[in-house]
């Protein structure tokens, strides 16, 4: 007999069965954890009822990193279950992370008895004041304070996290309420998330204000994923487009009318000085892409966001939409059909813009635009891009190879190393994509570089790209532009990667020469299920421009 059977003759189930049972229906089809003596409630339920695909991470850190990926690539709800204490601690960098990507994310963590809490006993797994802490971290952090309560707390969770701006929301539950038995209630329904509403008439405002422009231009951010067609639109009338990272592939990286992540570019910037209005959509407009802030933008800006604090940060405004972007951009297309007249020359400008750029970019890579072109060869149009912080994607994963759709490309947003193979393990596993591929340095993955046996135990769809120096690549390039070549603490002893994929299963291979590089990545690419390919970069060579941390200026910007 069926669990649901059983519990239709009593009417009775525990909290973490409720529990369990509200995230299918919020269409929750894989979650991540670690399992402990404080969760298993909720879990021994997902395991009983058998419609949620539960992934075993290595670590904490690494259970969010993948609810992150797999919930950005998506547009879905990522879940991710930890202990208390230190292991919610041991998840704070990753919760960090998709605070700052804004991933609706619901991070469930145990708690110890209801009666021993918040009384100083050092009680084990209990850290003081918990709550805290995860409210720091997250967009928003509740604690389930009774069995009746339960539900209502952890369906909250999932609205606020999934209502714009979005963001990583915690629940704390302790133990003996997960455990504790309860009624089946007739609603355990997902919550209602209101859709964003808006101020027409500002938006008519606005649509007067670009209707006088002649080469107006777009910047999209990670707030735009969801409104590809309204943004086509737009272009269809001739605007042009330029993007943040996090806002790549809202625009297919090959169509004529963008400068995909080419931002801040020497050309682009003089570029800018040509166009007569800029309006920035659900972007933050972030230091790292804007020269912290001196990047000359167009004028004048214009801003439409969820955000309502976005009005007026980082750069003024002459004009602020808060409201949703795909319903704003919708109007204004409608408002702006048969009202603007288009330079004749500004989509030819912006395509040579591009193509200076993208050449620049180029002569700075050596030997590894090579590498670039093979990757964009093999990887086709269906597949996610993973990044984790490292000089590669500094230099050329950011912006280089091309994506083509709307949430395909995820990357450590927030800087920090030793993400990106988890994020692109959740990816995988979200299935929106035939493959993902991952770019990792030598000391991001060796971070947490156990979850690479969790890809392999759960046949996660990724080729990783390890690009091996055996060092920190940026702090060493720092050290020797900024502290007279001292260099320290960079050099990094590395495994033999071989044996070590070896040792649990994971197909590898080493690239020694880029000679050797279109028939390696075609072969990883053919494979299902995980792969290393990892660059020799000692044997390969040096980048022709050493990068040494994002691009900064010390003047302010003189505005077109």
């Amino acid at each position: 007999m069926s669990p649901e059977a059983l519990h239709v003759m009593s009417n009775k189930t525990t909290v973490g069965e409720l529990i369990a049972a509200f995230l299918e229906q919020c269409g929750v089809k894989t979650a991540f954890g670690v399992i402990s003596i404080h969760n298993m409630p909720i879990l021994d339920a997902i395991n009983t009822r058998g419609n949620i695909r539960y992934v075993g991470a290595r670590g904490e850190a690494g259970a969010l990193n993948m609810a992150d990926g797999l919930a950005r690539v998506s547009g879905g709800l990522g879940v991710a279950f930890t202990s208390t204490g230190t292991a919610a601690g041991n998840a704070a960098g990753a919760m960090v992370e998709a605070l700052t990507a804004g991933t609706a994310l619901v991070h469930i963590t145990g708690q110890i008895e209801s009666t021993y809490l918040d009384q100083d006993l050092a009680y084990i797994h209990e850290a003081p004041d918990q709550l805290t802490m995860l409210s720091s971290i997250s967009k928003a952090a509740y604690r389930v304070r009774s069995v009746e309560t339960a539900l209502a707390t952890v369906r909250e969770a999932v609205r606020v996290a999934q209502t714009a701006p979005s963001g990583p929301v915690s629940v704390e539950i302790p133990i003996d309420i997960q455990a504790a038995e309860t009624e089946w209630p007739s609603d355990i329904a997902a919550p209602h998330i209101d859709t964003m509403t808006h101020d027409t008439k500002r938006v008519e405002q606005l649509a007067a204000e670009l209707a006088k422009a002649k080469r107006p231009l777009l910047w999209l951010g990670g707030g735009t994923r969801h409104a590809r067609a309204q943004v086509e639109r737009l272009v269809k009338l001739g605007f042009g487009v330029v993007t943040s990272v996090q806002g790549r592939g809202v625009l297919p990286e090959d169509h004529a009318a963008t400068l995909g992540a080419f931002n801040v570019q020497p050309g682009v910037e003089k570029f800018y000085k040509t166009c007569d209005a800029l309006l920035v959509v659900g972007s933050r407009l972030r230091g790292n892409e804007t020269l912290k802030y001196k990047l000359a933008l167009p004028q004048p800006l214009y801003r439409v966001d969820a955000d309502a604090l976005a009005d007026n940060r980082g750069y003024r405004n002459e004009l602020f939409v808060h409201g949703d972007s795909a319903a704003v951009l919708d109007q204004l297309a409608t408002l702006l059909e048969g009202r603007i007249q288009i330079d004749p020359a500004f989509a030819g400008d912006l395509a040579a813009t591009r193509e200076v750029a993208v050449a620049e970019t180029g002569k700075g890579l050596g030997p590894y635009k090579r590498l670039v072109d093979v990757l964009q060869h093999a990887v086709g149009r269906d597949y996610n891009w993973v990044r984790d912080v490292t000089i590669s994607n500094s230099t050329w994963g950011n912006r280089m190879l091309k994506i083509f759709q709307p949430r395909a490309g995820v990357h450590a947003l927030g800087g920090g190393i030793g993400q990106g193979v988890q994020m692109a393990i959740g990816a995988a596993l979200a299935n929106a994509a035939s493959k993902t591929v991952c770019l990792v340095g030598d000391g991001g993955l060796m971070v947490n570089v156990g979850e690479l046996v969790t890809a392999v135990q759960e046949n996660a769809n990724v080729m990783i790209v390890l690009m091996n120096d055996q060092c920190y690549g940026v702090i060493r390039n720092i050290q020797d532009a900024h502290y007279g070549g001292r260099r320290c603490y960079v050099q990094l002893h590395q495994p033999d990667f071989a044996q070590f994929c070896a040792s649990f299963g994971l197909t590898h291979y080493r690239i020694t020469s880029l000679d050797q590089a279109d028939e390696i990545v075609r072969e990883g690419m053919s494979k299902t299920g995980p792969v290393m390919v990892e660059v020799d970069m000692l044997s390969v060579g040096q980048f022709a421009t050493a990068f040494a941390g994002p691009p900064v200026r010390k003047q302010e910007p003189e505005h077109a």
